[in-house]
């Protein structure tokens, strides 16, 4: 297995220590290792695209490489800025992409990675990026061979790496305690639905979690659409069917790293939406599925940020006692209505996830 700590020693050998990029579960062990290391400059960015243009902004200020880390789902993001800025035939940028490979071939998976990851390789070599696969630590020889070929050639190159291919190490994580249980809100939420609304829920755990409680508890009201990927675009999705479906209430349940990845939608969201669309925040300033790397959400006034887009108004929840009084004043708005709910970064045991998606589309659309 690869130790994180000998990974980094290579880039620094290498004179890298700017990085930037997007928290990935494969990732993750590197990531904290990462975080530690105060000779480093660590940059998480809302998506790819942006992690890949810091690492062109940071090339241009320093000459030097910086490393862009990625799931291989965020290869959508990032081929924007890498075809149509640092590549060889525009202004010939080098960079390292280390990206986590989900869905590759031979390896059990979610669906929504299997498709992916089958295309990755390929991916690469139409966008003709030079890649190797790192398995272990006698690949590193290949990574200074690496980004020898991406100095020379002044093009950007990646490091693929399967998930289970970290050493496992025990980190320190920051817990956020806000007081509320997102499985508590969830519920809540459930209980208080009406029938025909529809919820539409962002990828990670809240997905998760509004599954398993259904589950659990068989709560019938409503119905649910989970974005299983996507991340970024649930906004978008739950304004669609809100203009779709007039006459009845469409819920967006939306997690801070969700929302700070294509913040703009929310713009598009309050301009369109109308007395059917209502949108949820949860947020616990953190990247809590794939690590609990911060989001630096925390730093953004969600009140004056809604008004500002537009928004009729701006409701919070921060505890339990408030949590049934302002939910109900929530469900009853009958404007464009933005609830943030601050909440823990802590999850259910023993967490599921959406089966049969096949069935989850059916029975909303139905």
């Amino acid at each position: 297995m690869i130790n994180p700590s000998r990974l980094i020693k290579i880039f620094e050998k290498n004179k890298i220590n700017s990085y930037s990029g997007v928290p990935d579960s494969v990732l993750k062990n590197f990531l904290s290792e990462l975080s530690i290391k105060k000779k480093q400059q660590h940059y998480v960015c809302v998506n790819e695209g942006s992690a890949v243009a810091f690492a062109i902004g940071n090339y241009l200020g320093s000459k030097k490489l910086g490393l862009v880390y990625l799931q291989n789902s965020g290869l959508g993001n990032a081929i924007n800025p890498i075809i149509s800025i640092a590549d060889k035939k525009v202004y010939s940028i080098p960079m390292i992409l280390l990206i986590g490979w989900r869905g590759a071939p031979g390896l059990d998976d979610e669906p929504q990675h299997l498709r992916k990851g089958s295309i990755t390789i390929p991916l690469l070599k139409q966008l003709q990026i030079k890649y190797i696969l790192l398995k272990d630590e006698k690949d590193f020889s290949k990574i200074n061979s690496l980004i020898t070929f991406s100095k020379k050639n002044k093009v950007p190159v990646a490091i693929l790496v399967k998930k289970n291919s970290f050493e496992k190490k025990i980190y320190k994580k920051e817990k956020i305690y806000n007081q509320l249980p997102r499985q508590y809100f969830l519920k809540k939420l459930l209980e208080s639905v009406k029938k025909r609304d529809n919820l539409i829920s962002s990828t990670g755990y809240t997905s998760r979690e509004l599954y398993e409680l259904r589950r659990k508890y068989n709560i019938k009201n409503g119905s649910d659409f989970y974005l299983v990927g996507g991340m970024g675009h649930t906004a978008s999705v739950a304004l669609g069917n809100s203009m779709a479906k007039k006459k009845s209430t469409t819920i967006c349940i939306d997690g801070d790293g969700s929302f700070l990845m294509h913040m703009g939608s929310l713009a598009t969201a309050a301009y369109y939406g109308k007395k059917n669309f209502k949108y949820i925040l949860l947020n616990n300033y953190a990247h809590e599925s794939v690590g609990g790397q911060k989001t630096n959400s925390q730093n953004i006034d969600m009140k004056l940020f809604s008004k500002s887009l537009g928004f009729k108004s701006y409701q919070t929840i921060k505890s339990k006692k408030n949590l049934e009084n302002n939910l109900s004043n929530f469900l009853k708005n009958k404007g464009s209505i933005f609830l943030e709910v601050l909440i823990n970064t802590e999850s259910m045991d023993n967490l599921g996830r959406p089966k049969n998606l096949k069935n989850v589309i059916k029975n909303f659309i139905s």
